[in-house]
């Protein structure tokens, strides 16, 4: 197995239950839109085809049973991927980005936030 990176916090339920591997394939699949959690689940849903009966009982009981809008995680899953030996262009046509924004995640900038050539440097 190949030691993939530490997931940010709003992720880490999801990689609690379903492990590294399971969690990025669990966001690949329903990051970006909404999913009800049951805390009994049934058989017919597509989470439960994809991590089975106990996982999506599991999952309920860590994010709560409720209706919910799975994060799309797409810095972390491209860190992971890396990890794993993809190339940057597969990891841009995985995660429907440009390789601009996967070299800048690789790179650990975060786009929400500008540097602010004020603030001094700490290390």
């Amino acid at each position: 197995m190949t030691h993939l990176p530490p997931p940010p916090q709003h992720v880490e339920p999801f990689v609690r239950v379903l492990g590294p591997e399971g969690a990025v394939e669990f966001l690949l699949a329903f990051g970006g839109g909404e999913i009800y959690l049951a805390a009994t689940p049934k058989g017919r849903s597509r989470l439960v085809e994809m991590v089975g009966v106990e996982k999506a009982a599991a999952l309920a009981d860590a994010v709560g049973q409720m209706k919910l809008r799975v994060p799309t995680a797409k810095p972390w899953i491209a860190r992971c991927l890396r990890a794993q030996g993809l190339a940057i262009a597969e990891i841009a046509r995985r995660l429907h980005a440009t390789d601009v924004s996967v070299r800048r995640w690789l790179k650990g900038e975060d786009p929400q936030r500008g540097v602010d050539p004020r603030q001094a440097s700490l290390f």
